[in-house]
């Protein structure tokens, strides 16, 4: 395999870095570099931004208003956007929705939330978690009735999701639902649109370890849905939820991120923290870095490879959950070492300003990235699938 970028590759990534620098706010930057929570508007700020310049949909085809690039073109923009301190989008719409629709929804489904997805002017949720049916997610228990009146029929929709990411925000959430009772439980799950601000729907936060509000529970109590609103076939909402993981799972692993992290972590470790020398100069740390550069190394190449795979119309198979797990793994390892190359300094960062090239919130961001094991399929799911399909066990 030749690893090396063409010509033409590499005028792509100037291109791309060209456009980084003349056209990422700075004060986005700013947060992301320092680890400050983004708010709803940066983000749909960032998705304008690309937008008008014609990479909002950088891993769309051009048919749905994408940009239609290559894998490796998409593989470069990630990486560029991630050094540059470009926000990670929330994927719910843009990375997870958006490709079911293209391949499942009808034309009016594609016609009336693509191009708003794209645009930034609605922002979706994922309604896959319940209690008691997070990693056997075939056991959701969300139903959705149909029912008739007289204004037609339509689908009564009541339960509760949960875990449900910056859904005090969301116009819109994709739902696992309940349409068949009496079969297996994997054939009786249909896949709904609904809209937020439908009657019956409620929104309750959940405040995580870090006191952040990033995950809700919702409550959907007699709500009426158009049966516009079901993607594809009813009760094949399986295929389409694990079409949507294979995708989820593969964005998990975030490998422009960890690059950018990784870079951070050698800053931070070059300071004098530890009894007045560097903790870099300490052979076992220096090891423990060296380790997760060479994971990250490894995990890169197997990206590249299930993104090739993708460009020739093959969806995500188990690499996918390959890539969950490791990318996962070092993505923690790193917030790990941030955290044992400050110490107990950590907890003062925010008011220090003589450490500002340090995030001023490292403690929270090492709080907030445990959960990466375990959402989207807990890695000891994906290790199960692996066992499956691979080895056949």
């Amino acid at each position: 395999m030749d690893l090396n970028f063409t010509s033409s590759e590499l005028e792509f990534r100037r291109e791309i870095q060209e456009f980084l620098q003349q056209s990422l706010p700075a004060d986005i930057r700013q947060k992301v570099r320092h680890g400050i929570p983004l708010e709803k508007r940066d983000y749909q700020r960032w998705q304008q931004t690309l937008h008008v310049h014609g990479w909002g949909g950088s891993s769309w085809p051009a048919e749905f208003g994408g940009t239609g690039w290559s894998a490796v073109q998409r593989y470069i923009f990630e990486e560029e956007c991630a050094a540059a301190g470009a926000p990670r989008l929330p994927p719910f719409g843009i990375k997870m929705v958006a490709p079911v629709l293209m391949e499942f929804g009808s034309p009016a489904q594609q016609q009336r939330f693509l191009p708003k997805i794209l645009a930034a002017e609605e922002w979706w949720c994922q309604g896959y978690s319940e209690p008691g049916s997070g990693s056997d997610l075939a056991s959701v228990k969300t139903t959705a009735e149909r029912m008739r009146d007289a204004g037609g029929e339509y689908y009564r929709v009541n339960g509760q999701k949960t875990w449900t990411t910056l859904a005090q925000y969301a116009d819109w959430i994709f739902c696992l639902v309940r349409t068949d009772r009496e079969v297996k439980p994997q054939r009786g799950i249909s896949f709904l649109l609904i809209d937020m601000k439908s009657p019956g729907v409620t929104v309750r936060p959940i405040i995580t370890m870090d006191g952040a509000h990033e995950v809700n529970e919702v409550w959907f109590d007699d709500v009426r849905v158009p049966l516009d609103n079901l993607v594809g076939q009813e009760n094949q909402g399986w295929t389409y939820a694990k079409f949507l993981l294979g995708h989820e799972r593969t964005n998990i692993a975030g490998i422009g991120i960890a690059k950018r992290e990784l870079t951070r972590l050698k800053r931070v470790a070059a300071q004098e923290w530890k009894n007045g020398r560097p903790l870099l100069e300490d052979a076992r740390f220096a090891a423990s870095i060296a380790q997760v550069e060479i994971d990250l190394m490894a995990l890169e190449m197997t990206n590249l490879r299930v993104l090739s795979a993708e460009e020739q119309q093959r969806a995500p198979g188990p690499e996918a959950s390959i890539l969950k797990i490791k990318g996962t793994e070092i993505q923690q390892a790193i917030t790990d070492m941030l955290m044992q190359a400050v110490g107990e300094q950590a907890l003062a960062l925010r008011d220090r300003s003589d450490m500002s090239e340090i995030a001023s919130s490292l403690a929270i961001n090492y709080l907030n990235m445990r959960k990466l094991s375990i959402y989207g399929g807990s890695n000891e799911i994906q290790k199960n699938i692996i066992a499956q399909m691979i080895m056949g066990l």
